[in-house]
């Protein structure tokens, strides 16, 4: 006999999932505008919730950042196999996802500081974010390497880092369009005979 009752937990599990999105997308958005020390009042206030729901789901503002960055992280790492399946070739799915690591990269206003800071709660957040980007990036590079429209000698990790350095001062300067250098890249990779 069904008395509804097995329904609940599942339906309340996803409901708490798309919640936590939800503040960690509204979290996001406002670090981006106004830094991640900007007042939990106007992240809960972009979420549509109270201060205290925040506070509940994250107790402190580490935990948030954290949490933030992670969310992040995962959804980079998750765009990359849908990106190589839906571009019309891998080279296009590793510029769209070089892209996307690019959005991750600048719109983290106050958050290097914050992960230099010594905390603790910080330590593993680099080694987490090599550990599920370096990967997908790496599996981008190998496809569109086997399609012959990049060399086969990029490694993940340099190509990242690279990326990484052009992106630095693009919060700073608005006449610094670290985007552009990075397409400059993302099209140098292709060998000679690729459109």
């Amino acid at each position: 006999m069904n008395d509804g009752k097995g329904d609940a937990a599942p339906r309340k599990r996803a409901d708490a999932r798309r919640n936590e999105r939800t503040l960690l997308d509204a979290a996001a958005a406002v670090f981006v505008t106004s830094g991640v020390e900007a007042p939990v009042r106007d992240i809960a206030a972009r979420a549509g919730v109270g201060v205290a729901t925040i506070y509940r789901h994250f107790p402190t503002r580490a935990d948030l950042i954290i949490a933030v960055y992670r969310h992040q992280v995962e959804a980079c790492a998750e765009a990359g196999p849908v990106l190589l399946a839906s571009a019309a070739t891998p080279h296009a799915a590793l510029a769209r996802w070089i892209n996307l690591f690019v959005d991750f990269l600048v719109t983290k206003h106050g958050l290097a500081a914050v992960l230099r800071s010594g905390d603790a709660g910080f330590d593993a957040l680099h080694a987490y974010f090599l550990d599920r980007l370096v990967p997908v990036c790496a599996g981008l590079l190998d496809a569109a390497a086997a399609a012959g429209e990049i060399r086969s000698d990029i490694e993940a990790h340099e190509l990242m880092h690279g990326v990484g350095n052009l992106c630095i001062g693009a919060e700073n300067d608005p006449r610094y369009d670290a985007r552009r250098l990075v397409e400059l890249l993302i099209a140098g990779l292709r060998l000679p005979h690729q459109p």
